[in-house]
């Protein structure tokens, strides 16, 4: 194709739409409300779509990567967010550094797991 993309903004879904709905402001995206049960979270100009539906199979098998710049500030303003103890079910990991760079992982109300990560090099896998 020839055409230039522009973003990708994936599809999630919630258990508990109200409760995801509050979890992914306190994080820090802003929403944007498109329908009763669908919203646009955005930040900067990355995006995502969270939907009033559930599907437990789909939702146990969602992952996403989101690149970050500095995956060690990202994870202590994460850690100062203090989102265990206001939401039941989510679940923090550390940083790990790898061959191709640093993640850490949030484990959403639902169970949906967001890879928050960099890269050491340019080339990015």
């Amino acid at each position: 194709m020839k055409s230039q993309l522009k973003s990708i903004r994936p599809f999630i879904g919630a258990l508990n739409f109200e409760v995801s709905r509050s979890f992914y402001r306190d994080l820090g995206f802003e929403e944007v409300v498109l329908e009763p049960k669908l919203s646009l979270f955005i930040q900067q100009e990355t995006g995502f779509y969270l939907q009033d539906y559930y599907a437990k199979e789909w939702v146990d098998n969602t992952m996403i990567f989101m690149e970050v710049v500095n995956t060690d500030e990202f994870w202590k303003e994460l850690l100062s967010l203090r989102l265990t103890d206001t939401y039941e079910n989510v679940r923090l990991t550390p940083v790990r550094t790898m061959d191709w760079g640093k993640e850490c992982f949030v484990h959403d109300p639902s169970g949906i797991l967001w890879h928050f990560g960099e890269f050491f090099n340019e080339g990015k896998i």
